[in-house]
């Protein structure tokens, strides 16, 4: 009898074993669903994301100011209210940041959102030297950074990143577009007035390639520093060159200033020479005013009285800041929405599934018409030619733009056959 008892213990005990095991067994099987789905919200997904934050980072202060500046910010801004200013319940946070159009102070402006104020995604930055020096920490950090405007085309060359994007003009397309048309016209001397840093750089190497591409040659260069004054001795010089035609390759105010004293000088005034202002946006066609640069040729990506669409969302724009936006300020709004959206279908702010949404869905809105991002980060939009029109042709302020042509965006941007991205295979 206790040897039965003792027998039927063992037994029991050894079932009540085998069930605690299966127990555990079981909770940890059931466990493991939901460990991963906590994994899967603390890396970033909606039920523990802490309030989405973007930065326009931008020069509020500096040379590219009036061009970029606190319209950047509102065409952020703008785009965020439009959106609902919020993403999964949270409040869409806005902060923006003056770079002075120096390197370091936007790289030290970058690391702090990024390591102390959760920034996610840096839009605008403007000066293609900053942009350079904020890539670097877009990758490190596993951020997003969109280029409104800063325009070197290294962006997405030999500079490109999985990370960043170039949602506006840049410096091959300035330096391609136009120059090509004018070459094949018969233009084929040069002479280039340069903006010396990173992104007149780009642009005298790729202006240059494609005028002797076409058979033309750059009979003169000169490069001067930004912010200069006088210009008399550069402007004699292009005068006396021979040169069919005289491009300016600087920005914002160094552009205006050049251009009214090379008015002031005659230069284009007997039909000899035409003036081309490459990077000609409409902070400059507002500052000069068609009576200074009417008939000054130029490419663009955007206009504000291009369509309805465009005429509508500018209209709002300039209830809000007394001026018409100009192409960075709504490149911005164009960046940040498409941004968003990608956040939103993607649950998540990793650069690499963000970016790879961004990629997947065209861009279709006010700013463009159903343009893609490529693999090197350069968004394929159309590219406009113009002219300033003449005093008799504007219907009033703001009214200065005569569309002359198209050209689509494979055609106007780098190819993917004369890359030097190395995300771009063989």
């Amino acid at each position: 009898m206790q040897i039965r008892q003792r027998l039927q213990r063992i037994r029991t005990g050894g079932v009540l074993r085998r069930l605690a095991l299966a127990t555990i067994a079981g909770a940890a099987l059931a466990a493991a669903p939901a460990m991963a789905q906590d994994s899967k919200q603390a890396n970033g997904k909606p039920a523990d994301m802490p309030p989405l934050k973007i930065g326009v980072l931008t020069d509020m202060s500096g040379v590219l100011s009036s061009g970029l500046g606190a319209g950047s910010v509102d065409g952020a801004r703008m785009a965020i209210e439009d959106f609902g200013g919020k993403m999964f319940g949270k409040p869409i946070e806005l902060v923006f940041a003056d770079h002075q159009s120096k390197p370091d102070i936007g790289a030290g402006v970058a690391r702090r959102w990024f390591e102390q104020d959760n920034v996610s995604m840096i839009v605008d930055i403007g000066a293609s030297a900053v942009a350079l020096a904020v890539k670097e920490l877009v990758e490190s950090h596993k951020k997003v950074a969109i280029n409104v405007g800063a325009s070197s085309s290294d962006l997405t060359g030999k500079a490109c990143s999985p990370n960043t994007a170039q949602w506006s003009q840049d410096s091959y397309m300035w330096s391609n577009s136009l120059p090509r048309r004018l070459v094949a016209e018969g233009k084929k001397k040069w002479f280039l007035i340069v903006q010396d840093w990173a992104f007149g750089h780009a642009m005298q190497r790729d202006v240059t390639k494609v005028v002797e591409a076409g058979g033309g040659s750059i009979v003169g260069a000169v490069r001067h520093p930004p912010g200069l004054q006088d210009y008399s001795s550069i402007l004699l010089q292009a005068q006396n060159s021979g040169a069919d035609a005289v491009a300016f390759l600087n920005a914002v105010s160094d552009l205006t200033n050049s251009v009214k004293q090379a008015k002031e000088f005659g230069l284009g005034a007997d039909g000899r020479q035409q003036l081309v202002a490459l990077a000609f946006l409409l902070t400059d066609a507002h500052g000069l005013g068609p009576a200074m640069a009417q008939g000054i040729q130029f490419s663009s990506v955007w206009y504000w009285d291009m369509n309805p669409e465009a005429r509508k969302f500018s209209e709002r724009f300039m209830a809000r800041n007394k001026g018409m936006p100009h192409e960075a300020h709504a490149g911005t709004y164009s960046a940040v929405t498409h941004y968003l959206k990608a956040v939103q279908a993607t649950g998540s702010t990793d650069p690499a599934a963000v970016m790879a949404e961004m990629r997947k869905n065209p861009v279709k809105d006010f700013y463009m018409d159903n343009a893609r991002l490529r693999e090197d980060g350069r968004l394929l939009r159309k590219v406009y030619l113009a002219r300033m029109k003449t005093p008799a042709a504007s219907k009033g302020p703001w009214d200065y733009y005569e569309i002359t042509g198209e050209i689509p965006g494979e055609q106007a941007f780098r190819p993917l056959s004369e890359h030097a991205c190395p995300l771009i295979k063989p």
